[in-house]
């Protein structure tokens, strides 16, 4: 198969929970275990750092990727969902995983896989430790997909964790408090591992204490511990969380006989998008008038990017907005300031909230919209409209995001 068309299998055939929803989550891990042994146990032949959360674990990841870079490593980087291309989940030290790889590896276990009903993730994640082993990377940064203790990533056995902010997403999977979500969140955390939490959150710290006492993990809260930040090129405000977690998780993997020194951290911050390529985080994609994506989805992320618009010196705020259909969609858009245009649009995936649905809510709340059914149709308005000291925020769902970046 081309690579086209392999995509076109993995999309299509295989259950994806980025297209589908809940009909693609397996609250097990018995077929990523099963893949992995058929495999030889890959992740067995590199050092891996785990990291989870609700909002900030892909952005940690690429932050601590980019800093092991500096600091002279081979560093896998496994993240979802993309943006463009598949192959941007699957990095070593910026470069993604070559077209090549993918087709020969679908080609090569398709049979047997189809047998076993591998859902789109347990394939992706058995690729990428196949591709990272093939390619001998020295250590690998794994991002959790969804929760946390059942996710097909909590196979591998890692130098250290890391778990940034808790918030309220996926309930349908993890459950309807953030102290359930948390519980889920924990499942990382392993016997004799160091755990380093991102954001102190009384709400859910001492779910974070209790597991971490329990395997006999030490533990550590960065903002408690961490004063001193670092200039990045990752621009958003609510970056500076993230960054305190993964400067934190550093001596934890010092201590292990990574050697990185002051002025790695220092560049590896300063250069994470042009080291690992990262996107659509407080993403700046055109000036006067300002257009700004980020791809924060719920309502804790959403909370920090809105008091960073306010933030943002402008004449008036136009929203590019869209959803999928899993969100609490009037509680999102009640965060946003009323007396901003609204552009709203369904992004082109099956999981999408429906634009008349949207436009329904947006009417309940007494918000002023023009409505659009393609994302590059309300970007286009927007810009026509917008005055050159305006403000353009493009954002709502990592689906939207993906269509303008």
């Amino acid at each position: 198969m081309t690579y086209p068309e392999t995509l076109n299998y993995l999309f299509s055939q295989l259950p994806m929970y980025q297209r589908e929803g809940k009909a693609a989550y397996k609250a097990n891990l018995d077929n990523t275990i099963l893949l992995d042994n058929y495999l030889g146990n890959p992740h067995k032949y590199f050092k891996t750092i785990h990291i989870g959360g609700t909002n900030g674990k892909g952005s940690s990841s690429h932050m601590m990727a980019s800093i092991l870079q500096e600091a002279g490593y081979k560093v896998g980087l496994y993240t979802s969902p993309h943006l463009k291309d598949f192959r941007e989940r699957i990095k070593i030290n910026g470069h993604e995983i070559s077209e090549e790889f993918v087709c020969h590896f679908v080609e090569k276990h398709r049979t047997i896989f189809e047998n076993w009903n591998l859902s789109f993730f347990e394939w992706t994640v058995g690729l990428c430790f196949d591709y990272f082993r093939s390619e001998n990377v020295d250590i690998a940064i794994i991002e959790v997909g969804l929760g946390g203790r059942l996710d097909s990533t909590n196979i591998i056995s890692p130098i250290a964790c890391l778990i940034t902010n808790i918030g309220l997403d996926h309930q349908q999977f993890l459950g309807d408090t953030k102290q359930k979500i948390a519980r889920e969140k924990a499942g990382i955390i392993k016997p004799h591992t160091p755990i380093v939490i991102s954001e102190t959150q009384p709400e859910v710290s001492e779910i974070f204490i209790r597991k971490a006492k329990e395997v006999e993990s030490p533990i550590c809260f960065a903002d408690q511990v961490i004063k001193m930040t670092y200039k990045s090129d990752l621009k958003g405000a609510y970056q500076l969380n993230n960054q305190k977690g993964v400067t934190a998780l550093l001596p934890t993997i010092i201590n292990q006989g990574i050697s990185v020194s002051n002025q790695n951290i220092k560049t590896g911050l300063f250069k994470v998008g042009i080291n690992t390529g990262l996107k659509g985080r407080w993403q700046t994609l055109q000036s006067n008038p300002l257009i700004i994506c980020d791809t924060a989805h719920n309502n804790e992320g959403l909370g920090y990017v809105i008091e960073q618009l306010k933030e943002t010196p402008k004449n008036k705020l136009h929203l590019v907005l869209g959803f999928v259909n899993d969100k609490k969609i009037k509680e999102i858009l009640n965060l946003f300031p009323k007396d901003a245009q609204y552009y709203l649009c369904q992004p082109k995936i099956p999981r999408a909230l429906t634009v008349s649905e949207l436009t329904r809510i947006a009417d309940e709340i007494g918000l002023h919209y023009q409505s659009f059914s393609k994302v590059s149709q309300a970007l286009f308005t927007a810009k026509s409209k917008a005055a050159e000291n305006d403000l353009i925020f493009v954002g709502g769902s990592t689906f939207v995001v993906a269509e303008v970046v």
